[in-house]
């Protein structure tokens, strides 16, 4: 079965957010399916941030409405995003250098220890330990030690820290803001057959990048924004970079046809 043959998991329809004279968003839509890595794409302008924050949670639309699983939902804030199962991986990646990779999977999630130490705000460090490495493994990601400061660690590991605690908290779909910008062609591979683990674990996967050639070597499906808008939307099979560049510099047939 395809990704596209079911139905949708999260949903944008006509979406439209303006700041003072700015129109950010003009009536834009977006769909992405279970099990499937969507890339987002668009130039300088188009928009992309502003969909993603108001698909994460970080912003509010002005109009238009949003589905997850076909019904209706409101996200307040990207605390409410994370209840339904979404989270996002941005370029900074949020993570603690000086403390280990294995916290910082938990980081405002810290458990406690049963009885009496929990009450009094004690850390179970021993079981934090323990589900971060079964995370890393169930990933692909190797570490010294689960222990290791991320401080010490390169940017494509930090990154794929990033990555695997997004991926241990969403249910349903992690939005991946330029995953491998500024990363050499060894850590870049990594990451990439990082988002197909967390893609193939269940989680879809919604891939914001300028980089084409990454975009159609990843991607299961495209979808392009010009001026706020969705102009074109292409499967693995259909997308080449010239039909990529095309639709982001002069539309595609959805903006023909509005």
């Amino acid at each position: 079965m395809t990704p596209t043959s079911g139905a949708p998991l999260l949903e944008a329809r006509n979406i439209t957010r303006r700041f003072g004279h700015v129109q950010a968003l003009d009536r834009a839509d977006f769909t992405v399916y279970p099990g499937e890595i969507c890339a987002l794409i668009g130039d300088n302008g188009a928009g992309k941030s502003t969909l993603v924050k108001i698909l994460s949670g970080a912003d509010l639309p002005d109009s238009g409405e949003l589905l997850l699983d076909g019904r209706p939902v409101q996200l307040g804030s990207p605390l409410v995003a994370q209840h339904l199962g979404i989270a996002t991986v941005y370029q900074d990646l949020a993570l603690a250098p000086e403390l280990a990779a294995s916290r910082n999977l938990f980081l405002g999630r810290e458990m406690l220890r049963q009885g009496l130490l929990g009450h009094l705000g004690f850390l179970d460090r021993a079981s934090m330990r323990r589900i971060a490495a079964e995370q890393f493994a169930t990933l692909g990601i190797v570490l010294r030690s689960p222990d290791v400061p991320v401080a010490s660690l390169s940017g494509g590991q930090r990154q794929s820290i990033a990555i695997a605690r997004a991926a241990m908290w969403a249910k349903k779909v992690i939005f991946m803001d330029e995953p491998a910008a500024a990363l050499g062609v060894v850590q870049t591979a990594r990451v990439l057959d990082l988002i197909r683990s967390v893609r193939d674990s269940g989680i879809a996967v919604v891939l914001v990048s300028h980089n084409m050639p990454q975009v159609l070597e990843v991607a299961d499906r495209v979808e392009v924004l010009r001026l706020g808008r969705r102009v074109a939307r292409l499967d693995r099979s259909e997308a080449t970079v010239d039909r990529l560049v095309t639709a982001m510099t002069s539309g595609g047939q959805e903006e023909a046809a509005a």
